[in-house]
């Protein structure tokens, strides 16, 4: 692999928007036949059956990537942190979230650009934290707030091709 840049960036147009809208959990053992395309994208055909879930989203999600890099080390990773808000508590919920934290799924999260990128690759995502919270005013979130991370070679990969 050559780390030398190979390209520049101009100003890009102002027709990008903030947000997910959103997010498709794969189970990990499920998602094994994801092979890359390119150093950044996975094709997307070839993953989605039955055993993929989509949760529909509004507002307050995010996913961030942090790098960490060591200069005394020389190593790279990247940290891909996924903010997810799910409003109204049930009791099926309750049991998805429960399997969600005990599992390490693969995460492909759709933007408002129509963008899809996959979260946890490699090794998965794992839920790190979050809240399950009754609010205590009638306007404050009853619902789920969760934290899913993933510690990958690369960004989250772009997926390329359509969802069945």
């Amino acid at each position: 692999m050559s780390c030398d840049i190979t390209s520049g960036r101009t100003l890009p147009c102002r027709d990008s928007v903030g947000g997910l809208k959103n997010v498709y959990f794969i189970n990990y053992d499920a998602a094994a036949t994801i092979t890359p395309t390119a150093d950044d994208e996975v094709a997307f055909d070839g993953i989605w059956d039955a055993t993929n879930f989509k949760y529909e989203l509004k507002g307050n999600s995010s996913l961030t990537t942090n790098i960490q890099a060591s200069r005394e080390n020389g190593t790279v990773a990247f940290e891909q942190v996924l903010e997810l808000t799910l409003p109204k508590l049930s009791s099926a919920d309750n049991k998805q979230i429960k399997l969600l934290a005990f599992g390490r799924p693969r995460i492909v999260v759709e933007d408002y650009n129509g963008t899809f990128f996959l979260v946890g690759f490699e090794h998965g995502a794992d839920v790190t934290g979050g809240t399950i919270v009754t609010g205590a005013a009638m306007g404050d979130l009853s619902g789920y707030t969760l934290s899913f991370s993933g510690m990958e070679k690369l960004p989250p990969n772009v997926c390329t091709g359509t969802i069945a």
